[in-house]
């Protein structure tokens, strides 16, 4: 019997014809991932929360793939990582909360891949039994921001100069809100 870990969760076919893989991040996938990080563009690891080019840090998603509270999504083209997403549910008085995260690939963008990326997190979200998921953003990131307004998202806060990119410049954060249940 194949474990239900490693089913592709969807096949789907993009716009421009590629065929994409979606499951769960299994412990396998160190070196795929490390290359993942590696090709983001450098305005996006500017603003990403977790270093995707840091062995320690892949070390430490890869640890976690079968943690009970999260749940982390990749889409395969072939052999290679082309978006990662995860969820992961809050502790104590927020556990019907979980917070996401969504990355693409600068080469599959515009293709559809988010939105059948998100839509996936948001069943992963539904398996850990949370009614609410929130992502955070810097305000810059207009296009990631468009993409989960178009899902239902909405700006819940702002916290003013928040996050320090990795240049040490100061920026706002969005919260953005989307009621799963």
């Amino acid at each position: 019997m194949l474990d239900q870990r490693n089913e592709a969760l969807s096949k789907t076919v993009l716009r421009d014809g590629s065929d994409v893989i979606i499951r769960r991040l299994l412990e396998e996938d160190r070196a795929a991932l490390l290359a993942f990080g590696a090709g983001l563009p450098e305005d996006d690891r500017l603003y990403l929360e977790d270093d995707l080019q840091s062995q320690e840090i892949i070390t430490r998603l890869v640890n976690a793939h079968a943690a009970e509270n999260w749940r982390q999504i990749v889409a395969l083209e072939g052999e290679r990582i082309v978006a990662y997403g995860a969820v992961r549910r809050l502790p104590g008085w927020s556990g019907h909360v979980a917070d996401i995260q969504l990355i693409t690939s600068a080469d599959v963008r515009r293709e559809g891949l988010g939105t059948i990326m998100a839509q996936a997190i948001f069943d992963a979200a539904r398996e850990l039994g949370v009614a609410k998921v929130i992502v955070e953003m810097v305000e810059e990131q207009s296009f990631g921001r468009a993409i989960f307004e178009r899902l239902g998202f909405r700006v819940e806060g702002m916290l003013s100069q928040h996050v320090r990119d990795r240049d040490g410049r100061e920026h706002n954060l969005l919260v953005l809100a989307y009621h799963v249940i």
